[in-house]
Formats: structure tokens, sequence, C-alpha cells
């Protein structure tokens, strides 16, 4: 019978190991990286008219 509960409290035991081992891999730093050159292409493009809006397409 100790034997089934030992087995258990290991089996626990590395279940929370694993869970918080993997809890904290997708967390962003508090502080973001210093950018070294401020030169560099804007994260978002720039709008363009081109496309039609939605309200030319329901027309």
């Amino acid at each position: 019978m100790w034997l089934l509960a030992l087995e258990a409290c290991v089996a626990f035991g590395l279940f929370i190991f694993i869970v918080w081992w993997t809890m904290f891999q997708g967390r962003k730093p508090e502080v973001p990286p210093t950018r070294k050159s401020e030169t560099s292409a804007p994260a978002t493009p720039p709008a363009t008219s081109s496309s039609p809006s939605s309200a030319e397409k329901n027309d």
C-alpha cells in the first residue's frame, strides 16, 4: 500500500514540476531590450488606399 502512495506522490510531484517549468516559457521580459539602431523600418507598414473600402464593395 505504501508503494502506491509513494508512486502517486512521485507522479504528482513530476506533474507540478512540469507545470512550473513550462509556466514561464512564453512570458515576455519586464523591460524590453534596447534597440541598437533607430534607422530600421517601422513595425507596421503604412496604410494604402489602393484597395476599395467596404462601402464601395457593396454597391
